[in-house]
């Protein structure tokens, strides 16, 4: 116990071993969705499911535990949503990429990310993206989200008129998806801990119990990881076409990361006196090296989760909190059976749940200047009307770029992202 409080500086941070425990407890009960929802994504892109489980517990586990232990923060590391529709609906279905080139692609941006973390370049290339374009971003991927969610309730269904129309929404998956994504929504507004894995369950349970999906058991020995386990080929992401999606998978994973780092950090009021978060490289390299260790495992990017913050809110304000979050992640590898029991629609709805808090960021963006709100609005927009992150973020750097050079002010315009536009601008016009 006293190598507990020395190790982890609880005393420091005004916090207990039980505070720590319970706040690890709530993190990953707010997050355990990822285990169901990131091999149920990923199998559509060809992918065994119950060794994307394995490695999706296994990269959650490491990342995680390193947060812990290494940056001593409460910030939990799974594979990320967004990346992995990116991963699977984008560079595979729509790319015409093998999952195994993928895998590949997540390993280049990974070992990237781990270099940016060590070199001081990492400030620079963080601040040097306007704040705008970071919103545009994380809206875009929120909407990218709510499409895949509500085309997996049954919702949202193919229409030769309009691309896209109204499901029957009289069949059972479409209204128990819809019924699960309100109690979900119920729920976090009633401040419920675990609203989302909550809400899974209840909808998986009434399709058991009514023969709509079947049920394949709670626990057994872990599968087997070996259908994905060191799987990448490298040579497929050393390519032309492939840089603009190492890149894309780079800058959300970056992005992702600075933006959540900083938003937990600052509710557990663990910012120094000039908003800095300590220990900024730490951090980054756990979060970076579990997308290298994730690529390996069989898994796309991990990222640091928004809902850590729920454990921050319980108390947690250590490394505890997050080795209690990725001990109970390696619990979960005994939970196959239960995890590919769920029905696609119970996880649309907790997918279009978490679609919905990403989008609320674009609230913040300054709406007086067209120069910086406009092509965040239409890096939002293209991401999921092109069905690509990677192309959504590319239109609104080409955007940015060409509204301040013909608006007379390309000073204003930082030096990365013309740099990032003209990479995009040659993907658009020559491939």
């Amino acid at each position: 116990m006293v190598w507990i409080h020395g190790r982890f500086h609880l005393d420091e941070h005004d916090t207990t071993v039980g505070r720590e425990v319970v706040a690890g407890l709530t993190t990953f009960l707010a997050m355990a969705y990822v285990a169901v929802v990131n091999p149920a994504i990923l199998s559509e892109a060809g992918m065994d499911f119950g060794a994307v489980f394995v490695a999706t517990c296994l990269a959650a586990a490491f990342g995680t535990l390193v947060m812990g232990l290494y940056a001593n923060y409460p910030i939990a590391v799974a594979p990320g949503m967004g990346q992995n529709a990116f991963f699977a609906y984008t560079v595979v279905l729509a790319g015409g990429h093998t999952w195994q080139a993928a895998l590949g692609m997540v390993f280049v941006s990974g070992v990237l990310f781990v270099m940016l973390s060590v070199l001081p370049v990492r400030s620079w290339l963080i601040d040097a993206v306007p704040r705008s374009l970071k919103i545009g971003m994380a809206a875009g991927i929120g909407l990218f989200l709510a499409l895949i969610a509500l085309r997996n309730m049954g919702m949202v269904v193919d229409d030769p008129a309009t691309l896209v129309t109204l499901g029957d929404l009289s069949s059972f998956g479409p209204a128990a998806g819809l019924l699960g994504f309100c109690a979900i929504v119920a729920l976090f507004a009633r401040r419920v801990p675990g609203e989302v894995i909550i809400g899974i369950l209840a909808v998986a349970v009434v399709s058991w119990l009514t023969g709509n999906a079947d049920f394949h058991g709670v626990a057994s020995l872990p599968p087997s990881p070996g259908p994905v386990f060191l799987a990448m080929d490298l040579a497929g992401a050393f390519n032309l076409a492939a840089l603009t999606v190492v890149l894309a998978f780079l800058l959300v994973d970056m992005f992702d990361t600075a933006g959540t780092l900083v938003a937990v950090a600052s509710r557990g009021n663990l910012l120094t006196a000039e908003g800095k978060l300590p220990r900024l490289r730490r951090a980054l390299l756990a979060d970076s090296t579990a997308t290298v260790f994730g690529s390996v495992a069989g898994t796309s990017s991990a990222t640091s989760y928004i809902e850590s913050a729920a454990g921050v809110q319980s108390g947690g304000r250590t490394g505890l909190t997050a080795v209690v979050a990725g001990a109970l992640f390696l619990a979960c590898l005994w939970l196959a059976p239960l995890a590919e029991s769920v029905p696609p629609y119970a996880t649309g709805a907790a997918l279009l749940f978490v679609a919905c808090l990403m989008v609320g960021g674009i609230a913040d963006l300054d709406w007086d200047d067209a120069r910086t709100t406009v092509p965040a609005v239409a890096t939002a927009l293209a991401i999921p009307l092109t069905f690509s992150i990677a192309d959504g973020i590319g239109v609104g750097f080409v955007t940015f770029a060409a509204v301040h050079v013909l608006s007379g002010a390309p000073r204003e315009c930082p030096a990365a992202v013309y740099v990032v536009a003209a990479i995009f601008l040659a993907k658009f016009t020559l491939l």
